[in-house]
């Protein structure tokens, strides 16, 4: 069959986005289940120049879009505790493997983690943020301000566990 064979080619990669998105691994799951049955409601629409793989990723982004928008009322945003900036060494950072970075990154509130993904790793515009997430676009700015100050502290936090082993 051949959506057996599509779905085991691509699940990796549709997965991978989810887990960037999702803070459990159980929501990363559905929007990764999500995507595959949107992906196979519209593949008769697909041009055949279009190519494959980042129309499936803008799916798999879009669907965890959709689950934020959806949930977003059950959120709490808890603000920064911390205060006062910190700076980081650059050659901490670049110690740090993409595993250590993805979970500093799900440790950010979500609205926070989502902004930051969209503008810093998707490559989207705050305007762009802003309609996708139905914000405003200063309240983009400000989310990436608070998620690259409160990534900071985690990091330095991170950085000072390392540095006492």
């Amino acid at each position: 069959m051949h959506e057996e064979y599509f779905f085991k080619k691509y699940y990796g990669f549709v997965m991978g986005i989810g887990r960037t998105y999702a803070k459990s691994e159980d929501l990363a799951q559905e929007i990764t289940q999500d995507t595959f049955l949107k992906f196979f409601d519209a593949v008769g629409k697909l041009e055949k120049e279009l190519s494959l793989k980042p129309w499936l990723r803008r799916i798999a982004v879009n669907t965890a879009i959709d689950y934020y928008r959806k949930n977003r009322k059950f959120i709490y945003h808890v603000e920064a505790d911390e205060d006062t900036p910190v700076s980081v060494p650059e050659q901490v950072v670049d110690q740090m493997n993409y595993e250590e970075l993805l979970a500093l990154l799900l440790q950010l509130p979500q609205d926070l983690h989502l902004v930051f993904t969209l503008f810093e790793v998707e490559g989207y515009s705050h305007k762009e943020v802003a309609e996708r997430l139905q914000i405003t676009e200063s309240s983009s700015r400000v989310y990436l301000t608070r998620a690259k100050q409160k990534l900071r502290h985690l990091i330095h936090l991170q950085s000072t566990v390392y540095a006492g082993r």
